[in-house]
């Protein structure tokens, strides 16, 4: 007996992983039904909010703050119980967190693949970097990625490029920005290793998408639309056929016969409740919505998995005055990496290291300290011009390990305008990554001198937004939520997409990889549906 459906396969999620994954469905003739729990916003309307913002450094700020689609910097939304404060800035609106992005696209190295096997420690991923790589490729066709093709990414001598690539990036890398060129001059000669980081905010024209003008703001919107983001795949996928439907919650998860989903039910804002069929459903929510609508219908969780393993690249960051002018603030806010402590046989004993040359404006920042200093009037003035000339920031990612105990749960008694329940999270930084910290300590005394640089300042752990874990990939169903495929191993026909399926975090800025597996998903499900 045949059976209607209301599409082929329902994508819950719209930013930039749910998006590729509907719009690759539907290029190939599929029906699909985009949920999405927020609105969709236009860009000259989030600009003006920024510029009318007193919140500059609040990423969130310009972004709407629905009752029903709270962000992650709502007050009361996240409840944290452990020792470090994790609140990651992540946005429910048409398109998702990359609106409000750095754009860095990077490729996990073949190592990252394989970390019990090589070092003992974290986990093996269930695929390989060979596997993958076509669908990199892939991925940074669709973002419309810059980036080198000489460079050693691992940055520990390997022959470029690396990681090993079958086809060019779609646009080469820009000229460096001032900054680039100073840190380069002061640090090179002394064996620190810069890689130039791919990125969505090309120095020409590509996907329609205009050529970065360095703005300077990429965090939190880029005004011109040159840097990606996930409403380029949305608009995409509706050019093909997709359908989008926002202000439209997704709270309940419905089983069918043989443990497949039968369906899912949205509520919107004024709690009217729909109900939707489909041979084939996709949850693509960030690493915080993904596991929370999960554990709201127990779905998914044989394994007990489901919010553990929470991950993000848990960070720290140096702050100096050099002996000379740096400019931070013009051109785009990232682009010069060093790579030293990338890979090798010590991340068997702590984490991996990522130092970033930030390029971000420091004025407000800088202004801020000096008033609460006391400095006034036209000493205030010779001060803000002299430090902003001179200010230098290194950025440090560490790499997190899957550690279980730090989770998402629902909170037991906060909940929205919906009715559905607010998030507990439970997040501590372990010795693998404080051990880190410790020789990041030397590298930063290093900089500083080799800047000639004066006051430095060592920022305490802060969060990097890259949330990564809470569903992961694994061949084994006890101890993994879905497989290789992304394929739930509860649930034949529900996939998870997004970097909550990544098994570890690596040291690198996840979404190209959860784009590649998406993109990889999206076309084992369009076989089957």
């Amino acid at each position: 007996m045949a059976v209607d459906y209301d599409a082929d396969v329902i994508v819950v999620g719209s930013g930039t992983v749910g998006a590729n994954v509907a719009h690759e469905l539907a290029k190939k003739g599929k029906s699909v039904i985009i949920l999405e729990a927020g609105v969709r916003v236009p860009r000259w309307k989030i600009v003006e909010a920024y510029r009318n913002s007193g919140r500059k450094y609040d990423r969130n700020d310009p972004y709407p703050n629905m009752p029903w689609a709270l962000t992650s910097y709502a007050d009361g939304y996240i409840d944290n119980t452990g020792s470090f404060p994790f609140f990651p800035g992540a946005l429910k609106v048409v398109g998702g967190t990359t609106l409000h992005w750095s754009s860095a696209v990077w490729r996990f190295i073949p190592n990252d693949f394989k970390m019990k096997s090589l070092y003992g420690v974290l986990r093996d991923w269930p695929i390989s970097y060979d596997a993958l790589e076509p669908y990199y490729g892939r991925a940074e066709l669709e973002l419309g990625v810059s980036g080198s093709d000489t460079d050693d990414q691992s940055g520990q001598g390997h022959p470029g490029p690396y990681p090993p690539r079958s086809i060019p990036y779609p646009v080469p890398p820009e000229p460096d920005v001032h900054a680039s060129q100073v840190f380069k001059k002061n640090l090179e000669p002394h064996g620190y290793k810069f890689v130039h980081e791919p990125n969505c905010r090309t120095w020409k024209p590509i996907n329609g998408r205009p050529a970065c003008r360095g703005n300077n703001n990429c965090v939190p919107i880029c005004p011109i639309g040159a840097q990606y983001d996930g409403t380029a795949h949305v608009d995409l996928a509706i050019d093909h056929g997709a359908k989008l439907v926002t202000d439209a919650t997704v709270f309940k998860i419905e089983r069918g016969q043989g443990g497949k989903i039968a369906a899912v039910h949205y509520r919107t804002s004024k709690h009217q409740d729909v109900r939707l069929t489909a041979k084939a459903f996709v949850v693509a929510g960030h690493a915080l919505e993904t596991p929370k609508l999960l554990l709201m219908n127990d779905v998914a969780n044989s394994s007990d998995q489901v919010g553990r393993n929470l991950m993000d690249h848990t960070g720290t960051e140096l702050q100096f005055l050099a002996n000379e002018p740096i400019w931070m603030g013009r051109g785009p806010v990232q682009q010069a990496r060093i790579m030293n402590w990338r890979d090798g046989p010590f991340r068997s004993q702590h984490s991996a290291i990522k130092h970033d040359v930030h390029n971000a404006n420091p004025i407000g920042s800088i202004t801020q300290r000096l008033i609460s200093q006391g400095v006034m009037g036209k000493e205030l003035d010779e001060r803000i011009l002299d430090e902003s000339m001179r200010w230098a920031q290194v950025t440090t990612f560490y790499e997190m390990p899957p550690l279980a105990d730090n989770r998402i749960t629902l909170h037991p008694d906060r909940r929205d305008a919906l009715g559905f329940p607010t998030l507990r999270i439970h997040y501590d930084v372990p010795p693998y990554v404080l051990q880190a910290f410790e020789l990041a300590k030397g590298h930063y005394a290093e900089i500083t001198r080799l800047m000639q640089g004066e006051k430095p300042i060592i920022g305490d752990f802060a969060n990097h937004s890259h949330i990564v874990g809470t569903t992961l990939m694994g061949d084994d169903p006890k101890d993994s939520v879905v497989d290789k495929d992304g394929r739930t191993h509860d649930h034949a026909n529900l996939f998870i997409a997004g970097c909550s399926i990544l098994p570890t975090c690596s040291v690198l800025n996840p979404t190209l990889t959860a784009v590649a597996l998406a993109i990889r998903s999206a076309d084992i499900i369009a076989a089957e549906v």
